[in-house]
C-alpha cells in the first residue's frame, strides 16, 4: 500500500497550537482539538479495484482506516455517484447491514471539482457529543472503513483515480518497532495489534474507538503501554492524560489508572518535571474519600451497582458477586497507594510517600485477612461471599499482592480457568502469568482455539482489534479498539523479554519467556534509541542484542535442561540459577551475543 502525507494544516501553526496548549494558553471550547497531538490524512492507494456488479466498483483498501476518500473523475464527467463505506464484507459486497456499531455509511457525490473528497454525513454520536473528540473541520467527516462501493461512476475507475485519506499521528514511524517469532499465528496478531495501536491515533488522544471518541482512564492506559512498544512518540499519552484529569469518568476502577499512567511516563521517560506539576492532582484518584478506618475502600449500594466495574461488558465479569468490601476495587487502591509513594520519592516529596506507604503496608494485611481463603489458596471477591471468580485473583497477581508463597497456587489456578474476562482484563492476567511462571501459558491463551483469543480476532479477518472477543460477547462493541491490542505490548516485553529497569531506559532487564517457540526477533523503541534482541532456542539458548549508546542490560536467559555455563560472546562469564532462569552477575552494553550451554 503506498503512502504520501497530505497536510490541512500548516504544520508550524499545528505545532504552535499544540506549544499553547501544553502551557494552558488556549481555552476549554478548543479542547478537542488543541489538547489533542498533530495528526495528518495521509494519501493512500487501494490495494484492489474490481467490478462486482453492473455499473458497480468495488475498492479494497486492504485495511481499515479512518478518514475518507478523494476522487479524480474524467474530464468533462458530469452526474453522480452513490458511495458506499464500510467495515464489514459479507458475500462479495460491503455489508449494509452490519451489527453493532460496526460502520457502514452511504453519500451521493455530484462530480463536480478535481479533486473531490467524499464523505458520508457525520455521526452525531461521535461529532456533536460534549465529550467527543473532534477531528479537524478541514478534514471533512472520517470514519472507519477498509471497502468502497462506487455506482454511477463513468466508465471505468482507475486506481489511480481513487485514494484514501487517512487520519494517523503524525509522529508515527512504521520502521521504529518489530517483531517476529517462529510462530506465525503470534506474528499475525503481533501486526493486527500493532496496527490498531497506530489506526486508533486518529484523534491526537487515545479514544475508546468509534462509537463515542471519548477518552476513558482504562482504555488509555492500555493504548499507553502498547504505544510505548510501537512507536518513539511520547506525547500522546501526556495529551490524553491532561485531558483526563479535567474530564474523568465514571467507573471506581478507572480514576486508578491515572496514578498508572503517570507511574508509565515516569518509568518511561524518566522526566520528573512533568510528574512534578501533575502530583497533587492525582492524589484525587486514589480512592481516599471511600477509605474506612480498617484501611479497605468501602462502597455504597450505588456504587457496587454501577461504578465499580470489575470488567466491561457486564458478561465478561466471571460471575463476580459485587460486597460492601471489594477485592478489586481494594486492588487497584493498593496499588495505586504502591505507584504514588514511587512518585512522592522521586519528585522528593518525601513525607507524601512515607504517607502513602504506611496507608498500604497497613491495608496490606487486611486485604489479606478479609479476601483471601487459605484453604483454597484463593481470592474471595469480597469479605461477605465464597464466590472466587478469576478476577478477584487475577488482579492480586498482577499487582504484585500475593504473598509469594501463595502465588504459584493462585497463578495455576488461573491458568486452568484460562480467558474468563475481557480483552481489558487479559492485560493484566497475561502480565501476572508471564511474571509468575507461566509464560507458556500466556502464549498458548493468546493463540487459543474458540472465540476468547487474538487467533479468532486474526482468523474472522479483522484488521484492527475488536472492542471484545466477539460479537456475541458485546452486541454494540466496536471494530476498531486499541484496549483490545494488549500484545502489541505483551510480545515485546516478555517474549522477546525486553523491559526498562530503570525511569528512562538507561538500564533495561532483557528476560525471555520463549514458551515453546524457537526464535524470536525485533526492536523496541526507547528515548535512548532503539533496542534490538534476535534469540533462538536449538540444544541450548543463543541471544544477541544491540543497546543504545548509554545503555546496559541485565541480561536472564531461561534454564535449558542440561546447560552449565553462559558465555558471552564466546567468553564464560560468571552467571547463576535462580528458579528457572540463568542470571547473568553483571550488567552488558553495546552489542553482545550470549549464550548458555
Amino acid at each position: 500500500m503506498s503512502e504520501s502525507p497530505t497536510n490541512f494544516m500548516n504544520t508550524t501553526l499545528r505545532s504552535l497550537i499544540h506549544g499553547a496548549t501544553l502551557l494552558g494558553c488556549l481555552s476549554p471550547g478548543l479542547i478537542t482539538r488543541a489538547t489533542a497531538a498533530p495528526t495528518h490524512l495521509v494519501r493512500q492507494s487501494p490495494v484492489l479495484v474490481t467490478n462486482v456488479a453492473p455499473g458497480v466498483i468495488l475498492v479494497d483498501f486492504g485495511r481499515v482506516a479512518f478518514g475518507n476518500v478523494q476522487l479524480t473523475p474524467p474530464p468533462g464527467a458530469t452526474g453522480e455517484i452513490k458511495v458506499h463505506f464500510g467495515e464489514a464484507f459479507a458475500q462479495g459486497r460491503i455489508d449494509r447491514k452490519p451489527p453493532g456499531s460496526v460502520r457502514y455509511a452511504v453519500t451521493s457525490a455530484a462530480l463536480a471539482g478535481n479533486p473531490l473528497v467524499v464523505a458520508p454525513a457525520p455521526d452525531k454520536r461521535n461529532t456533536t457529543h460534549p465529550s467527543a473528540i473532534r477531528t479537524p473541520s478541514e478534514w471533512g467527516t472520517v470514519l472507519p472503513f477498509r471497502w468502497v462501493e462506487i455506482a454511477g461512476w463513468p466508465g471505468e475507475l482507475i486506481a489511480t483515480q481513487i485514494s484514501r485519506q487517512a487520519a494517523f499521528a503524525e509522529t508515527w514511524d512504521d520502521a521504529a518497532a518489530a517483531f517476529e517469532c517462529s510462530d506465525e499465528m503470534l506474528n499475525r496478531i503481533w501486526g493486527l495489534c500493532r496496527y490498531s495501536i497506530k489506526a486508533t491515533t486518529f484523534a491526537g488522544v487515545y479514544v475508546d474507538g468509534d462509537r463515542e471518541r471519548i477518552p476513558y482512564e482504562a482504555d488509555a492506559y492500555l493504548n499507553q503501554l502498547s504505544h510505548y512498544y510501537t512507536d518513539r512518540d511520547l506525547q500522546m499519552a501526556r495529551d490524553t492524560f491532561d485531558h483526563l484529569m479535567k474530564h474523568a469518568t465514571w467507573p471506581t476502577e478507572w480514576a486508578p489508572h491515572m496514578v498508572f499512567m503517570a507511574h508509565a511516563d515516569w518509568r518511561q521517560t524518566g522526566d520528573t518535571n512533568w510528574l512534578a506539576a501533575r502530583y497533587d492532582a492525582l492524589k484525587s484518584k486514589l480512592l481516599l474519600e471511600r477509605v474506612g478506618q480498617n484501611g479497605l475502600v468501602h462502597s455504597s449500594n450505588a456504587q457496587m451497582t454501577r461504578d465499580d466495574i470489575v470488567d466491561w461488558p457486564v458478561g465478561e465479569r466471571d460471575g463476580y458477586v459485587f460486597t460492601e468490601r471489594n477485592t478489586v476495587v481494594n486492588a487497584f487502591h493498593l496499588r495505586a497507594l504502591q505507584l504514588m509513594a514511587d512518585l512522592g520519592r522521586v519528585i522528593g516529596r518525601e513525607a507524601d510517600a512515607a504517607a502513602f506507604a504506611r496507608r498500604e503496608a497497613k491495608a496490606r494485611p487486611v486485604f489479606q485477612e478479609a479476601f483471601f481463603d487459605a484453604g483454597r489458596g484463593l481470592y474471595r471477591d469480597g469479605a461477605t461471599t465464597d464466590h472466587a471468580s478469576l478476577h478477584a485473583n487475577l488482579f492480586p497477581l498482577a499487582f504484585g499482592l500475593v504473598p509469594e508463597a501463595n502465588r504459584a497456587t493462585v497463578a495455576d489456578w488461573l491458568v486452568a480457568r484460562g480467558m474468563k474476562c475481557s480483552v481489558y482484563a487479559a492485560q493484566y492476567l497475561l502480565e501476572g502469568l508471564f511474571e509468575n511462571g507461566h509464560g507458556a501459558a500466556a502464549i498458548d491463551l493468546m493463540v487459543a482455539p474458540g472465540d476468547r483469543s487474538w487467533r479468532h480476532m486474526v482468523e474472522s479477518g479483522t484488521t484492527i482489534t475488536w472492542e471484545a472477543w466477539d460479537q456475541k460477547y458485546k452486541s454494540n462493541q466496536d471494530w476498531n479498539h486499541a484496549w483490545g491490542a494488549a500484545p502489541a505490548n505483551l510480545l515485546p516485553r516478555y517474549v522477546l523479554g525486553v523491559q526498562a529497569l530503570k525511569p528512562g531506559w538507561k538500564q533495561v532487564l532483557i528476560q525471555p519467556h520463549p514458551g515453546s517457540l524457537k526464535t524470536a526477533s525485533g526492536k523496541v523503541p526507547t528515548p535512548c534509541g532503539p533496542v534490538r534482541v534476535e534469540w533462538k532456542r536449538e540444544d541450548g539458548f543463543e541471544l544477541s542484542f544491540e543497546l543504545p549508546e548509554g545503555m546496559t542490560a541485565d541480561v536472564e536467559l531461561p534454564a535449558i535442561e542440561g546447560a552449565k555455563q553462559v558465555f558471552v560472546n564466546n567468553r564464560p562469564v560468571v552467571a547463576k540459577v535462580e528458579k528457572d532462569r540463568w542470571v547473568l552477575a553483571e550488567a552488558l552494553s553495546g552489542r553482545a551475543t550470549v549464550e548458555l550451554k
